[in-house]
């Protein structure tokens, strides 16, 4: 197998290697020609991201039809109930259809780093951490997912494609695998 990219990608940079605007993309941290992403992770959104320079790699890894499961760590607002939660692992409709169902667990505070710029904090209103794993891609599908139970995200980090985890990447940086 072609060696692939293990990529952790910062907040509000491009998951793509050319920008018209100016934005930041691929192009800043990762300078090996060839290589392009499986897939794609919203500019708000942070974590892993795989490049490969294989097209069938890409496709085996973008591809809906192989479910290859996507798992998240979700900052969401509020504290949802187990009714709640429930209706994540059951699936959803949202207005493109009906989501697959997800493996939902409540979890601590993963140890990530500081976000800049940081997450918005209301004092008034708890948060808390979800680990989210989803076998599709539809667009901004977490974010939805959340936002239909009552619990908008306020931060999203992709922690793991089926076995490659992102482990102690930090923003920015990569490895081959």
């Amino acid at each position: 197998m072609s060696p692939i990219i293990l990529f952790n990608k910062p907040f509000q940079v491009l998951s793509q290697f050319t920008d018209e605007d100016g934005r930041k993309t691929l192009k800043d941290f990762i300078e090996q020609p060839g290589y392009y992403a499986c897939g794609r992770l919203d500019k708000d959104s942070e974590g892993l991201l795989i490049l490969s320079n294989d097209g069938k790699i890409q496709h085996r890894i973008s591809h809906p039809k192989h479910k290859l499961p996507k798992t998240y760590w979700v900052q969401i607002e509020g504290i949802p109930d187990e009714n709640s939660l429930n209706k994540l692992r059951n699936g959803l409709l949202l207005k493109d259809g009906r989501t697959r169902p997800a493996i939902v667990e409540a979890i601590q505070k993963p140890e990530i780093w500081q976000r800049t710029p940081a997450v918005r904090v209301r004092k008034t209103v708890p948060d808390c951490w979800l680990e989210i794993t989803i076998s599709e891609g539809k667009n901004r599908q977490i974010r939805r997912m959340t936002a239909a139970i009552g619990h908008p995200t306020l931060r999203l980090i992709r922690s793991a494609i089926g076995d490659w985890q992102l482990k102690n990447l930090q923003p920015g940086e990569w490895r081959f695998t």
